[in-house]
């Protein structure tokens, strides 16, 4: 009978097994968890080759992996920088580049080494600078990943240090110490990945009216266990200056254009409007997928353009009504926040989403608009979670079934208990 054989037998008795044998199963066993991590890395890389968005509905790996795996952000955020770096990733012309770290994959899928070892590997390796070769780059990932199969993260971090100086001697191009004066502007950005960016620079005046402005929104939120808000400061201003824009451009006191008030402008064809096909064009944005279109739709004045096969337009709708200011004040005092389950967002992070979606003929009353935040919003319109409102006229959201095979509605009881 082998040491195994004895571990399974007496599994549920681990006062018989000796002091060695309890010493190896514990190495058993993580070797047993980095395979099954490695081999969930290879899974997530499947998906994220084939389009987040389509497989799961979320807008990034980390996302997926936080949601479902119900891990905190940085967990999920250090589980999908470990996917992308060990595995190809597709670009946007669907071309595929190569790993990062091929060879800290191999000895993950073995068992040999775990997140641990393989944070300081990838972080090494992607600070290797352009000029060095590929020969180069595989000799000096195989001196780490052989140091990290018998060394501890620690070890191999001063070892990659140690690379990096050998490869990289001059290190980075020093600042320059006369920095010239700031000229405001203001760049839109279109990303390689497809995201949108802003990039601006201002003055003393514009910048501390803007923190003043965010400071107030950016403020961390207190988590539903009482821990720290595990958003980063950059991850809580990214969602403050979102709910600012929102919050600025739903004023009436804002410029007009053609003499309406701030409106968004979306046309598709009128099969892709009924069939959810092919892609809707956004006013200054460009290209948008049917499903954003819907989320848009959701609360906001949006002025509908149906085309014809030809491109004529067949209706141009008038502006839908939004929620009105008491419904959005019932909201408040139903949903508190956020009505996701375990999501902490506060009201005004939130918009009102229609359960009925306003193009199935969903009216824009109480028992069919539910509180979501910006994230979660797009999950429910590009997921298979779905939300209803209950009997005692509560909203509660049904998982999917790989999530809970029993899909049993589920609610978000913090704001229910303040």
């Amino acid at each position: 009978m082998t040491s195994t054989d004895v571990l399974e037998s007496t599994r549920h008795e681990w006062w018989r097994v000796d002091k060695n044998m309890l010493l190896a199963r514990t190495v058993d066993i993580e070797i047993a968890v980095r395979k099954l991590l490695a081999e969930q890395y290879e899974v997530y890389a499947e998906i994220h080759r084939r389009g987040l968005r389509g497989v799961s509905g979320h807008d990034s790996l980390a996302g997926l992996i936080e949601e479902d795996l119900r891990l905190t952000p940085a967990d999920a955020k250090a589980r999908a920088e470990r996917v992308l770096a060990l595995h190809p990733t597709p670009t946007f012309t669907g071309q595929d580049v190569r790993a990062v770290a091929p060879l800290a994959a191999v000895a993950a899928a073995e068992g040999a080494v775990g997140g641990a070892q393989l944070d300081p590997i990838i972080r090494t390796l992607t600070q290797i600078p352009a000029t060095v070769s590929e020969p180069e780059i595989r000799a000096g990932e195989k001196i780490l990943v052989d140091l990290a199969r018998v060394a501890g993260p620690k070890a191999v971090a001063r070892a990659g240090r140690d690379l990096l100086a050998r490869l990289d001697p001059d290190g980075k191009e020093p600042k320059d110490d006369d920095p010239k004066p700031a000229r405001p502007d203001l760049k839109f950005v279109h990303h390689r990945d497809g995201s949108l960016g802003v990039v601006a620079t201002v003055d003393q005046e514009i910048y501390a009216r803007l923190r003043t402005d965010l400071d107030p929104l950016a403020k961390p939120c207190k988590a539903e266990d009482g821990q720290k808000d595990p958003r980063t400061q950059a991850e809580r201003y990214g969602d403050a200056f979102g709910d600012y824009i929102r919050m600025k451009t739903a004023s009436p006191d804002l410029p007009g254009q053609a003499g309406e008030s701030t409106h968004i402008l979306i046309t598709m064809s009128y099969e892709d409007l009924i069939r959810d096909l092919n892609n809707a064009q956004l006013e200054l944005a460009g290209p948008l997928n049917a499903t954003d279109a819907r989320i848009l739709a959701c609360d906001c004045r949006i002025r509908p353009v149906v085309l014809g096969k030809a491109g004529e337009p067949l209706d141009v709708g008038r502006s839908a009504r939004t929620v009105t200011v008491p419904q959005k004040y019932a909201l408040t005092a139903r949903d508190g926040g956020c009505a996701w389950p375990g999501c902490d967002m506060p009201v005004f992070r939130c918009t009102a989403h229609h359960i009925v979606m306003w193009r199935h003929h969903g009216e824009t009353k109480i028992d069919n608009l539910v509180l979501l935040c910006g994230r979660h919003h797009k999950l429910i319109h590009s997921s298979q979670w779905k939300v209803h409102i209950a009997q005692d006229g509560l909203p509660e959201f049904t998982p999917p079934a790989y999530l809970d095979p029993t899909q049993t509605p589920r609610r978000n009881t913090l704001h229910l208990q303040i």
